[in-house]
């Protein structure tokens, strides 16, 4: 995951490199927004979406309220080339620049795989728009896909383990297991396998 800067402007105008993935890309942006100004920034924000869902790859976007004046957006697209082309778009650069003095951009965020899947923002009022907009996937799907990574890493490290911590108290084996798992799990077993399945995560 990477963070962007705002520019001088206030507002982020291009994209900020993520870590290279053939796979989903989610864009997490925290504006904020003056309270009286809550009507002009829903038309912006609608105006931005209509434009992102006719790029290719756009899988659905949203926003969520946090307080009276932030507000966390999300748009997703299937691939880092595709985001790419929407967020150097000349398209976005002037949707962008009309609100140059109604938001101030905060930060940004790229995740990948499931990552934030499982992040549920305290607020009271979440909205969504996009095709792929309803769509984070059901729990026990994305338990489903953790349990597909987790079982074959426990046991090959079981295996591989095995003739060495015979005589390790079980603390110690449980810590060196979970050492090694975790990183190779996040890192490189999870985002494949996410990709593996994407199209049953969402449904398709």
């Amino acid at each position: 995951m990477s963070t962007s800067t705002s520019t001088g402007t206030g507002i982020a105008t291009g994209p900020t490199p993520a870590s290279a993935v053939d796979g989903p890309l989610t864009v997490s942006i925290t504006r904020r927004v003056a309270p009286e100004d809550e009507l002009l920034m829903q038309a912006w924000v609608h105006a931005g979406t209509s434009m992102a869902e006719r790029f290719e790859g756009f899988l659905g976007a949203g926003w969520v309220r946090s307080g009276a004046e932030d507000w966390h957006m999300l748009y997703r697209f299937d691939s880092r080339a595709h985001l790419d082309a929407w967020e150097r778009s000349p398209e976005r650069m002037r949707w962008l620049r009309s609100a140059a003095d109604l938001v101030e951009h905060r930060r940004t965020e790229y995740r990948t795989g499931i990552e934030g899947w499982f992040d549920e923002p305290a607020t009271s009022s979440v909205h969504e728009a996009g095709p792929g907009a309803s769509a984070a996937p059901p729990r026990w799907k994305q338990a489903s896909v953790i349990w597909i990574a987790f079982f074959p890493t426990s046991l090959a490290l079981t295996y591989l383990l095995s003739p060495f911590s015979g005589d390790w108290p079980a603390a110690v084996r449980v810590l060196v297991t979970t050492l090694v798992a975790t990183p190779w799990m996040t890192y490189v077993l999870l985002p494949f396998v996410t990709r593996l399945f994407g199209r049953w995560l969402k449904g398709t």
